[in-house]
């Protein structure tokens, strides 16, 4: 019998998240499924992007470029902000609900005859199942470049089955240690996964450690690395000022910039100056296409820039008569905050800030309170409708100490109405710290769909 949509995302969010597994983590139970579907992923050139932060910005900006260009582009990503279907877009549409029931149909199938023959010990997982449905979808929709955002960390992670015609590496920094390592160079050792003999990759100076690890990955796999060092516009001779950058607008980064010989306008929609960087690596990785047999110009580069639609990244909400202006940023981890923290500086240095937070249990929680909570009037610390969400109370305790304000709401829209009264007209509020909180609050604010958690 054949699945709606609504019983296939039930399958497979009941499967569970993979950092709650005890699984093992292993490639060939990926490719057992891949190829039990055709190996999709071979009818697929894809460009692979890993790192700790800006690998959806990166993505994001990469696919809109080449579908201005005119190829039928593909984009996966993860997590998602309200539904499932948004990790799987095609020209920036997302896939249907009767083709995700369909595709879902398809690879559950597989999936079932691989366990009853013993090829695989236990059922694929969440994102396993995900990826694999994303490789069949693009391959049957006839995608002509797949921009494939890594989940987490890079050697085993189910989408380092494709071979790709380029790898980028985004910024590097402490996140899911318990499966990656300890230390920056362990980390830094499990994104270079994603690297290949001879192959081409895509990146920018970093932490030193970081440099080294990479540099002795690269050199190991005798791979070509492309610096987007020179589409910085701090460092490209008659770029603006970096001061002034994005001061237009705060919610773009609007200078010229010269690429492949000629002078662009850059009108970037997500705000900060960290998304230069993120920026940049999709330019490079833009203009590296063209060596792989893809036609794209600087035109095409500027105008696929301005169409770039990634929300939730220093997203902007106007006020309204129901709340005052509103900032949604998913920043999970330090870097990420440290991110925020800049950008609220650049655009709102003397407005009063009410912060809505919340985090998973097992991230930094501490460390991103020291960085962000000094900024606030106020914190009202609530939880998504999540299992490892962290309570209220455990992010009051673990942000006391920069004596701030802590205020405590059980829910997203209580925590809302309760920032609401407190900001005021003229403050400021910033929903922040994991992507669920901050899909959660989107999806209230937008009148949408209730997260679909996982």
């Amino acid at each position: 019998m054949s699945a709606s949509y609504e019983s296939a995302v039930q399958s497979l969010l009941a499967l569970g998240h993979e950092l709650t597994s005890n699984r093992k983590f292993d490639l060939a139970h990926m490719r057992r499924l891949a190829e039990a579907l055709g190996n999709p992923q071979r009818r697929l050139p894809s460009v692979l992007i890993a790192g700790t932060n800006g690998k959806g910005s990166t993505a994001a900006t990469l696919a809109s470029i080449v579908q201005t260009a005119g190829y039928r582009t593909a984009l996966y990503t993860s997590p998602h902000l309200l539904r499932v279907n948004e990790r799987m877009q095609v020209n920036q549409e997302p896939i249907s609900d009767a083709e995700f029931a369909v595709i879902y149909d398809r690879v559950e199938a597989a999936a079932q005859e691989l366990v009853e023959r013993g090829d695989l010990p236990w059922h694929p997982s969440f994102f396993e199942m995900l990826t694999a449905m994303a490789f069949e979808y693009f391959a049957s929709a006839g995608v002509e470049l797949a921009v494939l955002e890594v989940g987490m960390g890079g050697r085993l992670d189910a989408t380092n089955i494709v071979d790709p015609c380029i790898s980028v590496i985004t910024d590097i920094d402490f996140d899911h240690q318990k499966f990656l390592g300890d230390t920056l160079p362990e980390i830094a050792r499990e994104k270079a996964g994603i690297l290949r003999t001879k192959g081409t990759v895509i990146l920018l100076p970093q932490h030193p450690l970081v440099n080294e690890t990479l540099g002795k990955e690269i050199m190991s796999r005798d791979a070509r690395a492309i610096s987007a060092v020179k589409h910085m516009p701090s460092m490209t001779p008659g770029a603006a000022d970096p001061e002034s950058l994005g001061t237009a607008r705060a919610s773009h980064n609007q200078f010229p910039l010269a690429v492949m010989g000629e002078e662009i306008r850059i009108d970037f929609p997500l705000a900060g100056r960290h998304q230069l960087r993120n920026l940049a690596l999709a330019i490079t990785a833009a203009e590296q296409l063209n060596q792989c047999g893809f036609r794209i110009s600087p035109r095409h580069i500027e105008q696929g820039i301005c169409m770039t639609r990634w929300p939730a990244r220093f997203q902007v909400i106007p006020r309204t008569d129901e709340f005052p202006e509103i900032v949604l940023d998913v920043a999970h981890n330090p870097a990420g905050a440290w991110a925020l923290r800049s950008a609220l500086s650049t655009f709102y240095e003397d407005r009063p800030l009410t912060f809505v937070f919340g985090s998973m249990r097992d991230k930094a929680i501490g460390e991103i309170a020291d960085i962000l909570f000094p900024l606030a009037d106020r914190v009202i610390a609530t939880q998504a409708e999540n299992p490892r969400a962290a309570s209220p109370e455990e992010i009051a305790e673990a942000g006391a100490h920069t004596q701030t304000e802590i205020l405590q709401e059980n829910s997203m829209q209580a925590a809302l109405e309760r920032a609401r009264s407190l900001a005021g007209s003229k403050g400021l509020i910033v929903i922040t710290g994991s992507i669920y909180i901050v899909g959660e609050a989107l999806g209230i604010l937008t009148h949408g769909p209730v997260r679909q958690s996982v």
